[in-house]
């Protein structure tokens, strides 16, 4: 949840970091490779459950959880119990997908802001296999966020993670620098939020909390707006908050929220 550009723009950006990742993906088993949704073994069981808790919630797919191999299953009941359907025909058009993505736990790493997805590469006979990528998730970042209640339901792990599976699947970019706007991804990410009742992201991009353009402190806090339509058709505006600081994400000209 970090870049500006399209998928596709980021594949030369990140050919470095690919090379790297190429060690992640060779430590699929065969057992697993041709499933699409994976958790590398340094993901613990603590967030993988509290990973699966909040797609559960999304989705409504009471049996959706990761396997003893870290495999994302969507349960043999495949009945929503509320949810977003949204979001069930996004993890149902990755599983049924050629790419592989793999879930890595990238808490307090400085380069990554929430989640990113990067491209990876195979080791060995990467002609043969699918295309890989590898979805970076820092739980630590969702931990500094505070505001009100009704935009910390939209905007959690689960969300994340969805916001990176959409743009390997769709192609999907992100709102250009500057724009007052979501972009094409997390449109689709709020008509999840939409479905699910939940407010939805009002601009892609935060803002300096006001006051905190020329403080001193060295604290630099943040804020992120989502609006949740009411039924007398008026909207209600929430507000997210964070130390940039202690997340990232600051830029000289624009913040940047999430890729």
């Amino acid at each position: 949840m970090q870049s500006l550009k399209p998928l596709q723009g980021h594949l030369s950006r990140f050919i470095k970091a690919a090379c790297l990742l190429g060690l992640l993906v060779s430590t699929v088993s065969a057992e697993t490779k041709n499933s699409h949704l994976i958790c590398r073994p340094e993901l613990s069981p603590a967030h993988r459950t509290e990973l699966a808790e909040k797609l559960r919630a999304i989705t409504g797919w009471s049996q959706l959880d990761f396997d003893e191999e870290g495999v994302l299953r969507m349960g043999g009941e495949m009945e929503a119990h509320g949810g977003s359907r949204a979001a069930r025909e996004l993890l149902a058009a990755a599983a049924e997908g050629r790419a592989l993505m793999l879930l890595e736990d990238a808490s307090h790493r400085a380069d990554v802001v929430f989640a990113r997805v990067n491209p990876g590469r195979w080791t060995k006979d990467g002609a043969q296999k699918p295309p890989v990528y590898v979805i970076l998730i820092d739980f630590a970042d969702f931990q500094h966020v505070i505001g009100d209640e009704a935009a910390r339901a939209a905007f959690n792990e689960g969300w994340a993670v969805l916001h990176e599976i959409a743009h390997v699947v769709h192609d999907s970019a992100d709102a250009e620098e500057g724009a007052n706007e979501p972009g094409a991804c997390e449109t689709l990410i709020n008509r999840m939020r939409r479905e699910c009742g939940l407010a939805e992201r009002a601009e892609y991009f935060f803002d300096l909390f006001p006051g905190q353009e020329r403080t001193a402190f060295t604290t630099r806090l943040v804020r992120l707006a989502f609006d949740l339509q009411t039924p007398q058709l008026k909207k209600k505006r929430y507000w997210l908050m964070w130390d940039a600081n202690l997340v990232g994400g600051i830029e000289a000209s624009k913040q940047i929220a999430a890729r």
